[in-house]
């Protein structure tokens, strides 16, 4: 049996172990947290092409499913992992110049926020999704306090308590489905939900839908996004940059969950709650091209276009037709990538203003290298507002292709596009008012530092590489979709797992 799936929760969890108890210096810390975040990027691509040629079912101490523990690898999953380990990559390539050490732990805290969003896309029990989000959780809670001030206390208490409410019900829905259905493996629990009566429908219903409003605080959509610009704005660029694929594992989990569990069958009750993601993305898409525009700092202005970006997710998972879902999760690769990048800009912006000014959105002194960092908060404006000829623009037009010409199409072509002019806007007042409007105050800030302008360039380089390898990307995502919306695949790959090797035939 191979080893492979489920190294991407063990490399991040014993490095992170490593590291609280080595007593060695910060920079072999470093050495070995970035060795491990790439190494992350090599099991990755490992298993997207495992992934592409089948599903790959973990059994755990080679328990069989559906008693046992089980880790699972196809096409969806792995994509996530190679997204989570790029974005990882230039996160803490940014992070080693300095900003690690502002506070303590930093890099077993990374490492075990890396093990919870890699267990989350990998599991195929329910519970164990609810454990590794706790594990995500935990850590972020530390990282979005690591260095000082009170707004980042401030944020962080509210983004705790919200999040343990979201906890809470995440467990009483899950005991609920165990409850009725007797099994915590997902595939199982697809199986059973079929064969539910008219009785237990309606329990499994409610849960379901209790379900949607957990992943839906997770994913940050409309009414449940007002914590996620505040905690986002706080944070230092690196985590900052992490966070952007946080909103990604709520969604991957909606993904996940009402396409393989809940379909048709769960009754009533979560079909009319799944119903309500239409309208509730175009809002959500709205309210954040909205905040966008009244941002007052760089940090607020980068955390409401990642709520811009849910909502452009989200009505591309509720049209739920084949290209759709192709066109979200191209969508969602190039906004995760950018989103990292423009926090990692905006944290350079920062440190090369000083702290008087900082990423306030207002006339300072005048910037060192105005051509290379005026350069890159332009690709980075193009990328995120959707303009060609970048990724951004490409994610959009396939999705509003994808959703035709009816009355989805009537609401869906305004509202992306005025969100879009809404972000490019504000982007644009944002880059005139850092790079030409100036005082006579002398400069206070740091000296440009290389190693963070590598990072940054890294991640704002993934949008024209999308672009670049958008058809055997495509391609990629387009079996992904088909891999979604069938997944019987899913559930007679875990559940034709066979005792004598662990694997399914």
């Amino acid at each position: 049996m191979s080893h492979l799936p489920i190294m991407p929760v063990l490399v991040p969890m014993f490095v992170g172990a490593l590291l609280l108890v080595l007593r060695g210096t910060l920079d072999m810390k470093r050495a070995l947290a970035l060795l491990a975040t790439l190494v992350q990027v090599l099991l990755a691509s490992l298993l997207m092409v495992q992934a592409s040629q089948g599903t790959q079912v973990y059994a755990l101490g080679n328990w069989m499913p559906p008693f046992g523990i089980v880790l699972v690898v196809d096409r969806l999953s792995a994509l996530l992992l190679l997204v989570t380990s790029v974005l990882a990559s230039g996160a803490l390539l940014y992070a080693i110049r300095g900003d690690d050490a502002a506070g303590r732990n930093f890099h077993p805290l990374f490492q075990f926020q890396l093990m919870g969003i890699n267990g989350a896309f990998l599991t195929g029990d329910l519970f164990n999704l609810f454990v590794f989000f706790e594990i995500l959780l935990i850590a972020s809670y530390a990282l979005l306090l690591h260095g000082a001030g009170s707004a980042r206390v401030r944020s962080g208490l509210h983004y705790l308590l919200l999040n343990l409410t979201g906890s809470a019900l995440f467990l009483i829905a899950v005991g609920t489905l165990y409850g009725v259905t007797g099994t915590l493996n997902m595939a199982d629990m697809a199986l059973r939900v079929r064969e539910l009566g008219a009785d237990d429908a309606p329990l499994v219903g409610a849960a379901g839908m209790l379900l949607l409003v957990v992943f839906g605080l997770k994913t940050a959509f409309f009414p449940l996004y007002f914590w996620l610009p505040r905690a986002y704005a706080a944070a230092s660029a690196p985590v900052g940059a992490l966070f952007a694929i946080m909103t990604k594992v709520g969604l991957y989990s909606i993904l996940r969950v009402y396409t393989l569990i809940f379909g048709p069958e769960a009754g009533p009750l979560v079909d009319m709650a799944v119903g309500w993601l239409w309208p509730l993305a175009l809002v959500t898409l709205g309210l954040g091209a909205i905040g966008a525009l009244a941002a007052s700092t760089l940090n607020a202005l980068s955390a409401y276009l990642v709520v811009v970006s849910v909502g452009t997710l989200l009505a591309g998972v509720s049209l739920g037709t084949e290209e759709a879902l192709s066109a979200s999760l191209y969508y969602l690769m190039h906004s995760t990538w950018i989103s990292g990048a423009l926090f990692l800009l905006t944290g350079m912006l920062q440190r090369v203003r000083g702290p008087r000014f900082a990423a306030r959105l207002v006339a300072g002194p005048a910037l060192p290298h105005p051509m290379l960092l005026g350069g890159l908060f332009f690709l980075a404006a193009m990328a995120v507002a959707g303009m060609p000829p970048l990724s951004g623009f490409l994610g959009k037009l396939m999705l509003l292709g994808a959703a035709g010409s009816g009355r989805e199409a009537a609401w869906l072509y305004p509202v992306v596009l005025g969100s879009g002019l809404l972000a490019l806007i504000a982007l644009s007042r944002a880059g005139s008012t850092l790079f030409w409007r100036h005082t006579d105050v002398a400069p206070s800030g740091e000296p440009l530092d290389g190693m963070r302008l590598t990072a940054t360039l890294l991640l704002l380089l993934c949008s024209p590489a999308l672009v670049v390898f958008a058809a055997p990307t495509l391609e990629y995502l387009n079996q992904t979709a088909t891999q979604l919306l069938q997944p019987q695949g899913y559930i007679d790959a875990v559940m034709s797992v066979v005792p004598a090797t662990g694997e399914a035939p």
